[in-house]
This record gives structure tokens, sequence and C-alpha cells, in this order.
């Protein structure tokens, strides 16, 4: 008898396995090798003048970042991600800490102080806070448990990313950070809390508080007001872009030309006008609009499509995750991946205003890719997680 039930016993540990998605993997990859072929089309010819004829400048960087960001996904995923709970709380302070020391030792780049160095290594401290605020919020909302549904405990978890989010918009200028890590947190939440009209309530909210600050800016400029921040002036090129077109909303109107210019299939890979000097940092936060150029449509709704399968794989992980903790991290890893990439298609296309926000493993930038790498290699980790039954 005892002999039979191992044999059962054993036979059932055989029939299960550990669930690896090959589709998400294939999909990183993809959309990082596509990253790279563009970030070189996209910065040869500013990357020729500025560093005396290497055009390979912007793409060698990024390529050791893809690998070493390749090499940490591979690591994080084979590590149990529970591991990572216990660091949780330090990931939540190291992040609020590498913000405050911008101030005194940040190094500014495009009238922007977002950067701090290390040695010859530069890190941007905005992308290892979304990191910390998905691992952190995780462990909180899972220690909260049914606590989260009663109204105290529902605003404390949304109290948490405002401190982070302050001192990424006020140090570092960086709203768009701030922005993205609200929204991890509001969708951490909200997948956490079934009480849906809280986020009807807020949302509504912050709706109406963006139209009133739209509001107030166009008014202080029709009478004439000349006290306006730069974030002003970029509500009204955004409202008026060729009002402004050699001042803020130069940028946006050369992207708009490039999009226009690239019809239905582009005009092939490398043959883009607009990156010629007419697209400040073209490999940025821009990016999208020369796949627009270059590629056309047809390369614009590819792109997309990539990123909507791989937001499509982060809900089935999630879905079938093996607990709550598991869950949460790849929620809060495609609430970070979803509202970066619709930003930075909104702010190219001139749907919202600018906010220098890049396409996630797209555009050019070392701490990002680097960053992104490990959240994807969370996931994997969660996935592996998951147990199959041969039926």
């Amino acid at each position: 008898m005892a002999e039979r039930m191992t044999r059962a016993a054993s036979r059932r540990k055989s029939n299960t396995a550990n669930y690896m998605d090959y589709s998400l993997l294939f999909i990183v990859i993809f959309l990082l090798g596509f990253g790279l072929v563009m970030v070189y089309s996209t910065s040869s010819y500013e990357a020729n003048l500025q560093f005396d004829g290497d055009s390979a400048w912007y793409f060698r960087k990024q390529l050791w970042a893809s690998i070493l960001g390749v090499a940490a996904m591979f690591f994080v995923a084979n590590i149990p991600y529970h591991f990572w709970e216990r660091f949780s709380v330090l990931a939540y302070l190291v992040s609020a800490g590498l913000i405050l020391l911008i101030i005194p030792f940040g190094h500014s780049a495009n009238g922007a102080t977002r950067w701090l160095y290390i040695g010859p290594i530069s890190i941007q401290p905005a992308e290892i806070a979304k990191l910390g605020m998905i691992l952190f919020l995780s462990s909180m909302i899972c220690s909260m448990g049914k606590k989260i549904r009663q109204r105290k405990g529902f605003y404390a978890v949304l109290a948490v990313p405002v401190p982070i989010a302050l001192m990424l918009w006020l140090i570092t200028s960086n709203m768009s950070s701030a922005i993205i890590v609200m929204g991890i947190a509001a969708l951490m939440l909200f997948v956490s809390c079934p009480d849906y009209k809280r986020f009807i309530f807020l949302s509504l909210l912050a709706i109406a508080g963006a139209a009133l600050v739209v509001f107030v800016i166009v008014k202080m400029a029709e009478s004439g007001a000349d006290n306006l921040d730069y974030r002003g002036a970029r509500i009204l090129a955004w409202l008026d872009p060729e009002a402004f077109a050699s001042g803020k909303g130069f940028q946006t109107l050369q992207g708009l030309y490039a999009i226009g210019s690239g019809g239905i299939l582009g005009k092939g890979l490398g043959a883009s006008k607009q990156k010629l000097g007419f697209i400040p940092e073209a490999q940025n936060d821009m990016i999208f609009s020369i796949i627009c150029e270059e590629l056309g449509l047809f390369g614009a709704i590819a792109v997309i499509l990539m990123f909507i399968m791989l937001i499509w794989r982060f809900m089935v992980i999630a879905n079938n995750a093996p607990d709550l903790f598991g869950a949460l991290l790849v929620v809060g890893v495609l609430g970070h991946i979803a509202i970066q990439v619709i930003l930075n298609i909104a702010v190219v296309t001139n749907t919202i205003p600018n906010t220098g926000i890049s396409l996630p493993f797209i555009s050019y930038g070392g701490t990002s890719v680097l960053f992104l790498m490990i959240e994807i290699g969370l996931v994997l980790s969660v996935a592996k997680g998951i147990r199959l039954k041969d039926l």
C-alpha cells in the first residue's frame, strides 16, 4: 500500500513542471534588439558630429547596458521572488536616499539634474525608485490583508508613493516619473481593493485638477503674465505648437513632421531626415517619431502590438501567480511599462504636453534598460513558480 502511494506521488510530481514563459522572453528580447537597431539609426548622425566621427557611440553604450540587463534578468529570474520581499523596506529607503543625493551630487544634462555618477557610471535614481516602489507596495499590501479594504488602509497605501513622487518632481524636475510612480501604486491598489467607487472618484478628481491647471495657465497667458515656468510654457506649446515653433513647440512640431512624412511604409530604415539635427536628442524621448518616419504606420503599429502582447503575457502570469505577492509584483511591472508606453506615444503625437519620458526597451538610456530587465527578471521568477500539469 505504501509502495503504491509512493509511486502515485512520484507520478504526480513527474506530471508537474515549472512554467517558463518563452513568449514573454521572446517579446522582450525582440524589443531590446529592435531598440538597439533604432538607437543606432537615430543617433548615428548626431554621434558622428559630437564624438569625432564615432557614429556608434550611443549604440555601443546602449549595447553594453543591454548585455548587462540581460545578464541581470536571468540572474533575478533564477532567484525565488520571495527572496526580495525581505528587502522591500530597504528598497524604498534607498530610493528616497538616492533622490536626495541629487541635491548635492546631481549631474545636469539638457537643463535637468537627474543623474548621479558612481565613478564612470551614471545612474538615474528615478528608475530605481520605480522598482523600489513595486517591491515595497507588493509587500505592504500583502501584509495589510483585508485592512486594505477599509478607508484608512486604502489611503495609507495611496500615501506611500507620495513622498517619492514629490521628490522626483521637485528635486529632479521629473514629473513624468512622478506620474508613473503614482500610477504604479494606483494600479496595484486597484487590483487589490474591490471598492471601485473610490477609484472613480479619484480619477474624476485628477482629471478636474488637470483641467483646472490648464485653464489657469491659459488665462494667465491671455492676461499677459510673464512669470510662467517651463511647465506652463509646455502646456501652452501643447495647445498651439505652431505659436511656439521656435521654442517649446519646436521638438513637438518636428516630431509630428517626422510622423506625417513616414506614410504607410516609411522612408526606409536609416533614411530619416528629421534625425539630421531637426529633432533634438531624437534617440531619447522622440525615438517613436523616427520609427514612424523610417518604418511608417506599419512599423509603428507593429511596435504597439508587441507592447500589447507583452502586457497580455504579464496579465496571464499575474492571473496564475502562486500567491498575492507574486501577482502584485507582476502587476507593478505591468503598470510601469504600460503607463510609460502610453505616455511616450501620447507625448510624441502631441496628445498630452511634453513630459520628457522614454519608450521602454527602445529609447536610449542605460539605467532605464538595466532596471527594466531586472523587472522582467522578477516577472520570469514569478512565472517559474506556476505549476503546470500534463493532462
